[in-house]
């Protein structure tokens, strides 16, 4: 890996890239105020007031960050800011136009109950799109010198090698906060929020970056040991016993997260991050064999156990929503039995002013509750979409539960069409694609590591909620990072985008000349 590392620095040229950065911001930031002002012009035939609100914020908040680039890493990757800008503002944009104060047509739907009651909130977006920039620009000027450790006023990734267990119990504490009483809540059946002070945060969000750190630092330390060959089974090389107890232990812990917070999504997400950067460190196709074979066999147990209703409920629904749509009941014998608006429980518990009838009708049944309308709902969004969508404010993605969050993708694929959404995961993939780069360009293996890691599990994220969204996997509770509405994850992959621009920027900096004046030992010949 080193050689490789060394041939595309020797390809980068050491010059600074800041213009054609900022020429990419601005495009981002014109397709921002595109997207805002066609939402205006198909609704209202005229320029939205929140095109200098939203638009306008975002570009003054765009344009902080880019400065912060250009003065403490100018020689970061040009790519990075403006592409997550590029995202964060079509999710501004999509969140902006499911608003209840700027869905118009949405009212009658309302009224006829034709239409999801949500929380759309592009105000807030906005300010939790302001929070997150400013730990962009607090992490780049926090982490400078990456490659060392004792910088004065910074905590690069290098320093955080020294307290790799320490983080990574601070990790294990921020996974186990959703479960303590008082301050955890389940929502949609998943344990894993907290509320503090009327806030609600998902510390998973950020426990994913201290594990890449953990992780990180535990195989830089390890990896010779773990690659060493222990027997072969055909072609494939399978390691040493001894050397398969920290990625069983990993499995445990995953488990125990399926376990406690019912969340098949996260757990997924860090064994999916942990075999990932051990293939990284080791470069062993077995390991990923063993590390996907366990996550099956982990599934599999949990679909057999009685109190994990909600995971097995995820698979059903992914098998076959039908007996789910609009409100079904699992029961103790394995039945499914409606709860829908058109049974009579339902309008029974209705008749007596329960919130939630189905849900209420379900309890009384002594069975799980699950709903698989958004997820049928959302394929039918993308199949009224098509190719070309059909235009930023003229769909009704309104239709579909959760549309400003979960199911973004599902929304922004019935505008804006499949070109739309092949458009978005290319800009994830250009993101995965440069810090990759970063990862291999870098000097320290622990870099190489930690900027592999932080890449991939961004990769790992947009697939499986996207995977969930479109049926092609079970739908988890993971958010669809820089679109989805919410300040976790908004402020998590700011910092994430922060540690790449970093690592990018030493990466590609030019090493320090020698000086040719002093301090040169002369030799001289007496011949």
């Amino acid at each position: 890996m080193s050689s490789v590392g060394e041939q595309i620095r020797a390809q980068i040229p050491f010059q600074r890239r800041n213009a054609a950065s900022l020429a990419l911001l601005i495009f981002a930031m014109v397709l921002t105020l595109a997207a805002i002002a066609e939402v205006g012009l198909a609704r209202d035939g005229k320029i939205p007031a929140g095109l200098f609100v939203y638009g306008g914020g975002l570009a003054v908040l765009s344009f902080i960050a880019f400065f912060a680039q250009t003065r403490f890493a100018p020689y970061a990757d040009p790519l990075l800011l403006p592409l997550a800008v590029a995202l964060n503002g079509i999710g501004l944009a999509t969140i902006y136009r499911l608003d209840l104060d700027t869905s118009v047509d949405k009212q009658p739907a309302l009224l006829d109950g034709t239409a999801a009651k949500d929380a759309a909130d592009a105000p807030s977006q906005l300010m939790w799109t302001f929070v997150g920039i400013m730990l962009f620009v607090a992490a780049v000027f926090i982490m400078r010198e990456t490659d060392k450790t004792d910088a004065k006023l910074s905590f690069t990734p290098k320093t955080a090698q020294r307290y790799t267990y320490l983080i990574g119990l601070g990790a294990i504490i921020l996974l186990l906060l959703p479960i303590v009483p008082g301050i955890g809540r389940q929502i949609n059946g998943a344990r894993v929020w907290i509320s503090i002070g009327g806030f609600s945060v998902q510390p998973g969000e950020f426990a994913k970056l201290l594990l890449v750190v953990f992780f990180a630092g535990y195989l830089v330390n390890k990896r010779q040991a773990m690659s060493l060959i222990g027997k072969k089974i055909g072609p494939f090389s399978l390691p040493r016993g001894r050397d398969l107890g920290p990625i069983m232990i990993i499995w445990i812990f995953c488990l125990g997260v399926l376990f406690v917070q019912k969340d098949l999504g996260t757990a997924l997400l860090y064994f999916g991050l942990f075999v990932s950067m051990l293939y990284i460190a080791t470069q062993r196709v077995s390991w990923v064999l063993i590390g996907v074979g366990l996550l099956a066999v982990g599934i599999f147990v949990a679909t057999l156990l009685p109190f994990m209703g909600h995971v097995n409920q995820r698979i059903d629904i992914w098998q076959n929503p039908k007996p789910y749509f609009d409100g079904g009941c699992l029961l103790e014998s394995g039945r499914v039995v409606p709860v829908n608006p058109d049974t009579e429980i339902f309008k029974r518990m209705a008749a007596a002013g329960k919130l939630s009838p189905g849900l209420s009708a379900c309890a009384e049944l002594g069975g799980e509750y699950s709903d698989s309308a958004q997820l049928m709902k959302g394929l039918y969004a993308l199949g009224q979409g098509g190719v070309l969508g059909t235009g930023l404010g003229q769909g009704e993605p309104w239709k579909t539960p959760l549309s400003f969050s979960d199911f973004i993708f599902d929304s922004i694929g019935e505008e804006l069409g499949l070109t739309g959404l092949m458009a978005l995961l290319l800009i994830y993939a250009l993101i995965v694609q440069r810090g990759m780069k970063t990862a291999i360009a870098a000097r320290d293996p622990f870099l190489k590591l930690f900027a592999g890691g932080v890449s991939f599990v961004l990769a790992l994220q947009v697939f499986v909620i996207v995977g969930g969204v479109t049926k092609l996997i079970p739908l988890t509770g993971l958010t669809t990072p820089f679109l989805s509405q919410g300040g976790s994850s908004l402020m998590a992959n700011w910092i994430l985008i922060a540690i790449l621009v970093r690592m990018s920027h030493d990466a590609r900096k030019p090493a320090p000349q020698a000086i040719q004046d002093e301090g040169m030992t002369q030799v001289v010949s007496l011949r």
